[in-house]
Parts: structure tokens; sequence; C-alpha cells
């Protein structure tokens, strides 16, 4: 063996020395699905947290009830701890157990956590059967949150059933999802796929989304997404917005969405404000080589943006959207409007492109509407008349 090839040998073994496993199991947890190891996987973490070496919490299979889990990473000692998860983590059953406490999981001021593997299940279907009922029900919580976090990874994790959002990512750079699944059914109300907000460098990548709601959303004070290899469907498609609910609100800028398919959804790609006064933007975006199939909106901007109508001024609205592009977008439309332009009276649309758009309704070519909008579009006779 060559002298290199040697040192590369014990390097890679003092490396792999060196990562301590913190297994749940030793601190505890049962994987039974019926008892409460909440504490044992804190006090995995709490070990990992305080180690000063790479570390790694492993969940061995089974089924793993959790009441509630809050991770800080505030006073870690190292940055890096991996969690591998083979098994799955189970919310209690009765929404009454954890109310509106917010999360049912969260982390917070962490850095470099990595979470691979592993399912994440909400068991969110009785609070949907009580929302669905127009019964007074808890608000529900969100299955998985991070808070003020930095380079996060997800990695072939699944989170699925969750009484709300599935997957919250707020005041977060740098982090990466890629291969995860978030599993809902299409009339679970309010369970967002994964949700962004007051966020920047922020990847989701090849991803299968169905819900009851957003697959993607995306809210203020976000910059520099990308989104690329997403199948959406159950759901509300990808949504930047709704935005303009505060009088003082931050932009969205630099977003792409690109390589998407909607099957079945509600909308595809869309834009929405409320019509009130505010501040705020959205600008500098583009979707590309996306398909629709059987989409009730495939191309939405929404500034009127008003769900059940209340709570609504019906004013102007205030957030200004510029530079937005639709790009190689092509399949079917289940309503006549595939593309609907419905921008602000006070702050009008500016910068809209469309190239290369072909989207049929029925047997025919699909229509388009658009109000206080203005750009360019080619490929499409109706979209360049509307425009």
């Amino acid at each position: 063996m060559s002298p290199l090839a040697i040192f590369f040998f014990f390097f890679f073994n003092l490396s792999f020395a060196s990562n301590t496993i913190y297994n749940v199991q030793n601190y505890g947890a049962k994987s039974n699905g019926k008892t409460d190891s909440s504490k044992a996987f804190l006090s995995a973490w709490g070990s990992a947290c305080a180690s000063t070496s790479v570390s790694t919490i492993y969940v061995p299979r089974g089924i793993y009830l959790i009441r509630k889990a809050y991770f800080n990473g505030q006073t870690c000692k190292r940055n890096a701890i991996s969690i591998r998860i083979d098994g799955t983590l189970l919310a209690p059953s009765d929404y009454n157990v954890i109310g509106n406490d917010g999360n049912w999981i969260t982390f917070e001021n962490v850095n470099r956590v990595s979470i691979y593997g592993g399912i994440f299940d909400g068991q969110g279907a009785s609070l949907w059967t009580c929302k669905n009922s127009k019964k007074n029900c808890p608000e529900g919580t969100t299955a998985l949150a991070f808070y003020n976090s930095n380079n996060i990874v997800m990695n072939g994790v699944t989170v699925q059933n969750s009484q709300m959002f599935h997957i919250l990512l707020d005041g977060c750079n740098n982090t990466k999802l890629q291969g995860v699944k978030v599993l809902a059914p299409g009339n679970s109300p309010n369970t967002d796929g994964i949700h962004v907000q007051s966020s920047s460098g922020v990847s989701i990548m090849n991803s299968n989304i169905g819900t009851g709601d957003d697959c993607i959303s995306i809210g203020p004070g976000n910059s520099n997404l990308w989104i690329e290899g997403i199948a959406c469907g159950p759901g509300h498609g990808i949504s930047i917005g709704s935005l303009g609910w505060e009088s003082k609100e931050q932009g969205v800028q630099n977003v792409t969405v690109k390589t998407v398919t909607f099957t079945g959804t509600q909308n595809g790609v869309r834009v929405k404000t409320w019509a009130r006064l505010s501040s705020g933007f959205v600008r500098h975006v583009l979707f590309q080589h996306i398909v629709m199939s059987n989409v009730q909106n495939p191309i939405i901007i929404d500034q009127n943006y008003c769900p059940n109508h209340e709570s609504c001024p019906h004013q102007g609205s205030g957030v200004k959207i510029s530079d937005v592009t639709y790009q190689d977008i092509h399949g079917t439309s289940a309503t006549e409007v595939a593309v609907k332009l419905d921008c602000s009276k006070t702050n009008p649309c500016s910068g809209i492109t469309l190239d290369n758009v072909n989207l049929s309704y029925k047997n025919g070519r699909a229509e388009a509407s658009c109000v206080n909008a203005a750009g360019r579009a080619s490929g499409f006779k109706e979209l360049t008349s509307c425009l």
C-alpha cells in the first residue's frame, strides 16, 4: 500500500471513529407506538448537543410516539448533528393532546442539522373531520418546524397527515430539502406541504407533494429560492402569497420554479395578494418547464384575494408585482380560462413575460384574461392580445 493510500485509510477511519452515535433506545425510547418517547428523544439531543465531536442521533426501526418535542441548538458545543431515522415518529391521535401549541416537532437556532430518512406522521385526521364539520376546533399544529436556523438538510424524509402545515421554514438560510415526500388527502384543510417565510437560499428538489392546500407556499420576506423537480397533486399548487395582509411587509424576490408537474390541482403557479393598502413586492420570478394535467387555474395572479369574502376591505393591493416570467408551460386546463392575471388597480403588474405557453381546454386552446397587467407574450395568440 502506498504512503498516500495509507494516509487516506487512517484519515477515513479516524473520521468514522470520531462520529459518536446516540441511539434513542438507549435513552428509553420505546418502538411500540404507545409509550411517549418525547423525553428520550430530547435526552439524546441533549447528549449530541453537549458533545464536542461529530454526532449522530439514530432512530431504529419501529414506531415512536412523540407527544411534543422542542430541539434548541443555541447552546450546542458543536454545530453539526445528523439525525438518521429508520422508523416512524407518531403524533398523538387525539388533537386535544397538543391543542394550539403551534408545532409538534420544533427545531430552533440550529446550524448544520441534517435529517435523513424516516416518517413523521402527524395523525391529523380527527382534526380535519372536526374542521370539515365546521365545529369549534383548535387551529392545529405544524408537524415539523424550523426557526432561525442555518444550513439545514432534509433528505429522503416523509411527512404525512399533519394537522396543519407539514414543514415550516421560518427565518432559515442555506437550507436544502431533497427527496422529500408530503402525503395528505386532498380534503385535509390548511395542510400546506412546505411553507417558507423570511428565509433565503432555500432549495426544494426532487420531491413529491400531495396535500389539501398549497404544495409549496412562499410567504413574505423570502429571497433566492430554488424549487425544482416537484410532483404536485392533489393540492392547491405552488403559491407565492398570500401577501399584503400587514401594512408593512417584506417582499419576495429571486424565485425559480422549474421542472414541475401539477396533476389535478386547484392551481398551478400562483401569486396572490390581499386587496389591502400595504407595502411589499414580488419581483424576479421564473416559472419554467412546467406540465399541467387537468389543473383548474394553471397560471394565476390574484391581487384581489379574499377567501369566503370575509375581512376584505377591497382596496387596491399595495404589493407591486414585476418581472415575472412564464416559460415553456404546457398541458391541460380544467377550466376555459387557463391564464388569469388579475392585478392591482393601484399597482399594476409590469414586466410579465409569457414565452411558449401552450395550454388546452377540452379539445381546443384555452383562453386568457388580463386585468391591469403589462408585458409581452409569444407563442400563444390569445395571450398576445391579452397583455
